[in-house]
């Protein structure tokens, strides 16, 4: 007798399943992947392949990318896609092995690159070539995708670290106490998308080499950007961010100006400063919190640590005082706690406050996509570069979501998460029928997002090269 479960149906066998597939919606991504020109894109950029034999580096990044779409979060995970034969037929070509796809990534390391100097103990490698060519390929995506998106002329930037927690011997220790490897991103507020990226050992500070990346990121905005801000936590407030933002003439960058709201490190004059306001000073936020007052003033204040350059116009600083309601005191016992702004526009103070807090919002959530949505959260090994490469395979696949989700999908798909558009759309049951020299995929009558697939793919198909 076969072994019945507690529902009664029985398990079989059936190899002649080729013509069926469980991931029916998936071939839009690869669609996407190829009408917004990433293949060839990567064709221009990445060469890692020593022999010609085998997949080809536009496939090889093409299958990474509708890997990590699907859910994949490892390596292995392309031996299951592999079994999917329905989809294999769909997309027009294999799935690499585990093994092909591991020395994809294992090209992307060098050793003599990542070896850490004996007198640093924190250290940024340099980016291999093929690395390189990975970020070239991602800004390719993001220039295609404000052309046909029609991004507007605004771009207000966000730079943000994020832990990736990690028990690879490899790994280093963090600030938080474990061990793993801390990478930064630069998200185009407005476009969603992210614009630069840089990965790093968990023992590198946040604000170790900050305006490097801060460059790369204005250099990626598109020609039609005429407005151009930056906001950014405490990791930021250093001499050279703020010096580099502040200069209209800035030579390895674009010229005009820059708004910026930058988190202020709360040094000792900073706070005797903010003490020393008087209360009629105070004026609270529009909207407070339940629990809590938050009120902000203006600070007359100039530093002496070198984040002022001489005869530059001073910045404006703008305070924070948060206190408890009903006169409690906070966790850690404290009865008041401040923060600071320091920021060149001339907005009104709330409004610039607000508007600096909505990161949290953006790139933060930027960062749970990367690490939860995608696999960028689960490296594949202990290697320096491949990790690199995995977490800018991620933050591609990232970007040409969001170009589908912005061009081809319905409003209604605009703003959903990842693990929704694989259970609506992705995930879709389908069989192929081969018929008149044609492929179908007939999904089933009651799939409510048969109308949104088809119309994508169109869009997609028509899009101006």
């Amino acid at each position: 007798m076969k072994p019945r479960g507690l529902l009664g149906y029985e398990l079989e066998r059936d190899a002649k399943l080729d013509g069926v597939t469980a991931h029916g919606g998936l071939p839009v991504v690869a669609e996407a992947y190829r009408a917004f020109g990433v293949g060839r894109s990567v064709a221009q950029h990445l060469q890692v392949k020593q022999r010609r034999r085998g997949f080809d580096e536009a496939t090889l990044v093409e299958s990474f990318v509708e890997l990590l779409a699907a859910g994949g979060e490892c390596l292995d995970d392309f031996a299951v896609l592999a079994q999917d034969h329905g989809l294999v037929r769909l997309l027009e070509h294999p799935w690499p092995s585990p093994e092909a796809a591991r020395k994809f990534l294992y090209a992307f390391h060098d050793e003599h690159v990542v070896a850490h100097p004996p007198d640093q103990l924190a250290w940024i490698p340099p980016e291999t070539p093929p690395l390189e060519g990975l970020a070239a390929v991602n800004r390719d995506l993001v220039a295609t995708f404000a052309r046909h998106a029609a991004a507007g002329e605004t771009a207000t930037l966000e730079l943000d670290a994020t832990l990736i927690e990690s028990h690879k011997r490899e790994a280093l220790p963090h600030y938080e106490g474990g061990r793993g490897y801390q990478p930064q991103v630069v998200v185009w507020s407005e476009a969603r998308v992210i614009v630069a990226d840089q990965f790093r050992d968990g023992n590198v500070a946040a604000e170790m080499q900050a305006l490097p990346l801060v460059r790369q990121g204005f250099a990626a905005l598109p020609d039609s950007v005429r407005q151009r801000f930056f906001r950014a936590d405490a990791a930021c407030y250093q001499h050279g961010v703020l010096d580099w933002l502040r200069d209209e003439a800035r030579a390895d960058g674009p010229p005009g100006p820059i708004g910026f709201a930058i988190s202020a490190d709360m040094s000792r004059e900073l706070r005797r400063a903010i003490e020393r306001l008087p209360s009629n000073a105070w004026r609270y936020f529009p909207r407070e919190p339940a629990d809590e007052y938050r009120q902000w003033a203006e600070v007359e204040f100039v530093p002496s640590d070198g984040t002022t350059r001489k005869g530059a116009a001073p910045d404006r600083y703008l305070a924070i005082r948060i206190l408890p309601r009903q006169g409690d005191l906070f966790a850690d016992g404290e009865a008041v706690k401040h923060f600071a702004v320091v920021t060149n526009l001339d907005w009104d103070g709330a409004r610039i406050l607000d508007w600096q807090r909505q990161k949290a919002g953006s790139v933060e959530a930027v960062h749970d996509a990367l690490k939860n949505d995608l696999g960028a959260g689960v490296l594949p090994c202990g290697r320096f570069g491949a990790n690199a490469a995995w977490f800018r395979l991620n933050v591609l696949t990232h970007n040409l979501l969001q170009a589908l989700q912005q061009i081809a999908l319905p409003p209604t798909l605009r703003d959903a998460r990842l693990k929704r558009l694989r259970f609506a759309l992705f995930d879709l049951p389908g069989r192929i029928v081969q018929h008149a020299r044609r492929t179908l995929l007939r999904l089933g009558a009651s799939a409510a997002w048969f109308p949104a697939l088809t119309d994508a793919r169109l869009r997609l198909a028509t899009l101006p090269a």
